[in-house]
C-alpha cells in the first residue's frame, strides 16, 4: 500500500467562528468594529437569531488573529471546520454540489455563501458530517475546494 493511500486524505478546510451575540441593537457592527481595528476581513456572514442571542457565523481573513482577538475581549465563540467549494457555472452549480453530496450520502447541517469570489465564481462554505468523504465525492465530480490561503488572498 502506498503511502498516499494509506494516510488520511488531506481534505482543504476553512475556520469558521460562530460568536455568540446579545440580541441588541448594534452588537454585530461592535464586533465587525472590532474586527476592523485589526485588519481582519470578514468574508463570510451568516446570522440565526432567536429573542435573547444571536449567532455569527463568521470565516474571517486571520483567523489564528481573530482567536487571539477574542479570548483577549472575552468574547463567546467556537470553532469549526468548513469546506469551501466554489461555482463555476455559477448559481446553477449547486444542484451539483447537492447531488453529488447525496450520493455519498453526506449530511449538510448549513450553507452560506462568502462575500468574496476569490477567482470570480459564487462560493459556498458548508458545514457536514463527513468532510472527508465530501472532499472526495465533489472533487470527483470536478469541483474546486479553496483553503484558507485561497481566501484570504
Amino acid at each position: 500500500m502506498s503511502a498516499i493511500t494509506s494516510e488520511k486524505m488531506k481534505t482543504p478546510q476553512v475556520r469558521q467562528f460562530s460568536v455568540f451575540l446579545k440580541n441588541k441593537v448594534g452588537a454585530l457592527l461592535e464586533l465587525v468594529r472590532l474586527l476592523d481595528e485589526k485588519n481582519i476581513v470578514v468574508l463570510a456572514l451568516s446570522i440565526a437569531e432567536s429573542s435573547e442571542t444571536a449567532i455569527s457565523r463568521m470565516i474571517v481573513s486571520d483567523p489564528d488573529r481573530t482567536a487571539e482577538l477574542f479570548r483577549e475581549h472575552d468574547i463567546a465563540h467556537s470553532e469549526c471546520e468548513l469546506m469551501v467549494v466554489e461555482l463555476p457555472g455559477g448559481p446553477g452549480d449547486l444542484s451539483g454540489v447537492l447531488a453529488a453530496l447525496l450520493m455519498a450520502e453526506v449530511n449538510v447541517y448549513f450553507i452560506y455563501p462568502l462575500l468574496v469570489r476569490p477567482r470570480g465564481h459564487p462560493v459556498l462554505a458548508l458545514h457536514m458530517d463527513d468532510i472527508e468523504c465530501a472532499t472526495s465525492v465533489l472533487l470527483g465530480e470536478g469541483f474546486k475546494l479553496l483553503n484558507q490561503g485561497d481566501l484570504s488572498r
